[in-house]
């Protein structure tokens, strides 16, 4: 299983915000190869799966943007009914906690979610089963 690294920003829940983030990332030539952001109460957290992460961060600092690096584990699955059922349910016998998923559409047949876990080795482990 691939390990990747994601940013994660905590960020105000407002108009414009994302647009802020994403035309940062944008004039810094950074692809964004996957993102989440739910909201709680006035607030969000971000995560962005970027096409270069340190770019990305220089990027962000120059407008005044925070982000940290968070580890996560990058799962390619077939498009098919199941597929993430029969994934998640070898995290949950192993007793890994999902605290984020997303998922990111790749070509025909095939899809990448993307996990942040309470325990990376013992969920790349699982997962290799």
């Amino acid at each position: 299983m691939p390990m990747v690294r994601q940013l994660v920003l905590r960020l105000q829940s407002r108009p414009g915000v994302l647009a802020h983030v994403v035309d940062a990332l944008g004039r810094a030539g950074v692809g964004i190869e996957g993102f989440c952001a739910p909201e709680t109460i006035g607030r969000g957290k971000m995560r962005l799966l970027v096409s270069d992460v340190p770019k990305a961060e220089a990027a962000l600092q120059a407008a005044k943007i925070r982000c940290e690096r968070e580890e996560a584990i990058s799962v390619p699955l077939k498009n098919r009914p199941g597929a993430l059922a029969e994934a998640t349910q070898k995290l949950a016998q192993a007793k890994v906690n999902i605290k984020c998923a997303y998922a990111t559409m790749g070509g025909e047949g095939s899809a990448t979610v993307i996990l942040t876990v309470s325990n990376l080795p013992k969920a790349v482990a699982a997962l290799a089963c």
